[in-house]
């Protein structure tokens, strides 16, 4: 049975509003994670003995519909969509980073304590898929980008910086401080 046009047409148009319309909704800025220059962006320092390295990730429309999502010894870190960034506590020594969508491609970074490294990501032109590429990038790099926004927290793998620990410059493996309780008084009789 042939398809009739109104039917036709309606499906052609949600073909192309659905992926406007979620393109939209990424690029509209949270509230609490508005879009920032990557110069305005304050990083917290890496916890003492820790380092941490900054994934960045271009905005545009170029590959925006694939992110670019980070795994380390298989465990997905963090998905990195256009104009989005997030920050990884570690420890110290040599890290291997990998990305894949048709293509694999990797990054290998020998980190210290007390040490901020960049990473960047581009989804270049694939086959059926965009490629992904990861490459060790600068504080200049970062700093350079326009348009900025916190990876959301329902996102983050483990040591990923949440929100909340990036804007209070909180570092992830440094405990809430709690005050102290007051010494007891002295008992007299």
């Amino acid at each position: 049975m042939p398809i009739r046009k109104p039917v036709a047409l309606a499906l052609f148009a949600a073909a192309f509003t659905m992926p406007i319309a979620s393109l939209a909704a990424d690029v509209a800025p949270a509230t609490e994670n508005a879009k920032q220059s990557g110069a305005d962006i304050k990083l917290p320092a890496p916890p003492a003995g820790k380092g941490q390295v900054v994934f960045f990730r271009k905005g545009g429309l170029s590959g925006s519909a694939v992110a670019c999502t980070v795994h380390e010894n298989n465990k997905k870190v963090s998905s990195l969509g256009g104009g989005r960034y997030f920050i990884l506590v570690t420890e110290p020594g040599r890290h291997e980073f990998a990305v894949k969508t048709e293509a694999t491609d990797k990054l290998a970074l020998e980190i210290e304590a007390d040490e901020t490294q960049f990473a960047s990501c581009v989804i270049k032109m694939g086959f059926m898929v965009g490629r992904p590429d990861i490459k060790p990038a600068t504080d200049a790099d970062f700093r350079s980008m326009k348009s900025l926004r916190l990876v959301d927290a329902d996102d983050m793998g483990e040591g990923a910086l949440r929100p909340e620990q990036v804007s209070a410059g909180v570092p992830a493996s440094v405990p809430a401080v709690t005050p102290a309780a007051a010494p007891a008084a002295p008992v007299t009789n």
